[in-house]
């Protein structure tokens, strides 16, 4: 199925960019893969690689490289698209964005999971309404 079919709502709402790159990436795995979930995630890698989940939607980010220890290592956790390679600053901002409580005293580790469950719920309130 083209990627265009599978592409998923926070792609969709995404910069056109991340959306032809997740495209050429998903349509690339299937040729070497086949359909499924396999391509589905060399996708997003790629996609991660340029942008960061903030919400309901991805931006670009500052700098170009893998996201998390999960990016770069099989079999390892990944943090849902959080640049999780990211400064404490920018995260922090990113928190203030999502508007989670408490983020002044959390350490990076906590700020990673806040945004991680901020995004969830942002897209959960986009794909209700």
């Amino acid at each position: 199925m083209p990627a265009s079919e599978e592409m998923p709502d926070t792609i969709k709402r995404s910069p056109e960019h991340a959306q032809a790159l997740w495209s050429k990436a998903h349509d690339s795995a299937v040729t070497s893969y086949g359909e499924g979930e396999r391509a589905h995630r060399t996708a997003f890698a790629a996609l991660k690689h340029e942008y960061e989940k903030v919400g309901d939607h991805w931006e670009a980010k500052d700098q170009w490289g893998p996201s998390d220890a999960g990016a770069t290592r099989r079999g390892a956790g990944t943090a849902g698209g959080v640049d999780a390679n990211a400064s404490k600053q920018h995260l922090y901002s990113i928190a203030r964005r999502l508007e989670v409580p408490g983020r002044s005293s959390m350490s990076k580790d906590e700020l990673v999971e806040a945004i991680q469950k901020a995004n969830d719920r942002e897209t959960r309130k986009a794909r209700e309404g």
